[in-house]
């Protein structure tokens, strides 16, 4: 739609001649700073019906009301993909779960390790960073974005069929794929700054569903790395083959 420039998350249910209201930093974000008026059209999305046209009815400051038209795009799921890292410096993590959430993560799993340099982070914050890369790179799902937790309590109870896609820096060297890697369930695993530990290493190289990879030759920061991994999986094994 040409005329609607703004996608916005809502958490509505969406069809033809529903009415959503909009929450006061929405309003803001629409009415003061965009500077939209009746009759104005936006995009919406909810991770559930889709993306639909709606049309502004009330423009207040504090409050609004828009009026769904029709359906614009269908709800397109990601792969069944979960990216865990390891949080690093606060503007470093915000591009991650930011990156995640534009390349296709489903899931998004802050992890302490054993090297771990932050181990505090806002959820709320870094949900709202998933939901402003999906508004604006056309997704019609926000991944979500799990609470911290250690990786030693996430690997005690990792689930059967899910394979774990191991960026190990220990393997600096040609870049290497996954080309006869099983389809289903995965998961990337990016370490701190520090790197892994010898104990986090020989655990998740002796777990079955473990794949050891390089990511070339030279040493990625994490917050590169977690761009580049997810390049490497998307290309074998999702959505953009």
């Amino acid at each position: 739609m040409a005329d609607a420039k703004i996608r916005l998350f809502v958490d509505h249910d969406l069809a033809p001649g529903n009415s959503v209201s909009v929450d006061r930093d929405q309003a803001n974000y629409l009415f003061n700073v965009m500077r939209l008026g009746p009759w104005a059209l936006i995009l919406l999305f909810n991770s559930r019906d889709g993306e639909f046209l709606a049309e502004v009815v009330d423009a207040g400051k504090r409050r609004g009301l828009l009026r769904v038209k029709e359906q614009t795009k269908p709800l397109q799921m990601p792969p069944d993909l979960w990216l865990l890292f390891a949080p690093i410096k606060k503007a470093r993590t915000d591009f991650i779960v930011e990156k995640a959430a534009e390349m296709g993560a489903a899931r998004i799993c802050p992890v302490t390790t054993d090297y771990t340099n932050s181990d505090r982070i806002r959820r709320d914050k870094l949900q709202a960073h998933a939901m402003e890369a999906a508004e604006q790179c056309g997704g019609t799902y926000v991944p979500e974005v799990a609470e911290l937790a250690k990786l030693s309590s996430l690997l005690d109870t990792w689930p059967e069929g899910r394979e774990l896609m191991f960026c190990d820096e220990a393997r600096v060297g040609p870049a290497e794929t996954l080309a006869a890697a099983k389809p289903g369930p995965w998961a990337i695993l990016i370490g701190p700054e520090g790197g892994f530990s010898e104990a986090e290493r020989a655990r998740l190289i002796g777990m079955e569903q473990t794949t050891p990879i390089s990511l070339g030759p030279r040493i990625l920061r994490a917050d590169t790395a977690a761009v580049a991994a997810m390049t490497v999986w998307q290309a074998a094994l999702g959505d953009w083959v």
